[in-house]
Formats: C-alpha cells, sequence, structure tokens
C-alpha cells in the first residue's frame, strides 16, 4: 500500500477556486499515474483527472476541462489539482490515487483518506 495525503479542500463560494495537493514520495510520483477521483453522497465514485507516471499526459473528466487543472511537482513530492469556477455541483469528497495507468478506480490500488471540498452560497 503507497501513502498518499491530500489536502486543500474546504468550503468555498461559487464561482471561487480551491487547489488540492496530494503528497507522496518520489518513487510514487516518478513510477505511478496519479489520479484525483470525487464521490458526492448518494453517487458513484468518479474520475476527476490524471497525469501519466511520466507527467507527460493529462486526462480530465468533460465535467472539469477547462475549469481544473493538473500538475505533478517533483520538487515538493505533490501532484496538485487547481479547481477554478467551482460550482455546487463539484461539491464532494475528493480522492488522490496511485495506478498503473490512468484508468478507472478500479485500476489504482492505493488511495488517501480524502478531502471535502463544498461549494455553497
Amino acid at each position: 500500500q503507497l501513502q498518499l495525503v491530500e489536502s486543500g479542500g474546504g468550503l468555498v463560494q461559487p464561482g471561487g477556486s480551491l487547489r488540492l495537493s496530494c503528497a507522496a514520495s518520489r518513487f510514487v510520483l516518478e513510477h505511478f499515474a496519479i489520479g484525483w477521483f470525487r464521490q458526492a453522497p448518494g453517487k458513484e465514485r468518479e474520475g476527476v483527472s490524471c497525469i501519466s507516471n511520466g507527467g507527460g499526459n493529462t486526462y480530465y473528466t468533460t465535467l472539469v476541462k477547462g475549469r481544473f487543472t493538473i500538475s505533478r511537482h517533483y520538487a515538493t513530492n505533490t501532484v496538485y489539482l487547481q479547481m477554478d469556477g467551482l460550482t455546487p455541483n463539484d461539491t464532494a469528497v475528493y480522492y488522490c490515487a496511485a495506478g498503473r495507468v490512468c484508468s478507472g478506480p478500479a485500476d489504482f490500488g492505493s488511495w488517501g483518506q480524502g478531502t471535502q471540498v463544498t461549494v455553497s452560497s
């Protein structure tokens, strides 16, 4: 089990921004794809964004494309998810996870504890 630690969630007004952080070891960031997923109450966990283990490829669900940006920073051993233009539909617990490739949740074997994002006025 690989260790990943999320932070950066909170309460924000519609239209606002948050930056989520996923801290992991350098080994994890170099060798694993890192995905961001979210789960809202009563809904299934869904993929939000992913960055490949080489860092050269990034993926976004259509729901967030153009508003969210994923990036990997080796200096801080952290993968960030910059979230702009937030709407109430973005309210969920957000998780980061490590996997071999960017794909569905079932292919990610190690998960963080999650961080709550609430978008409300």
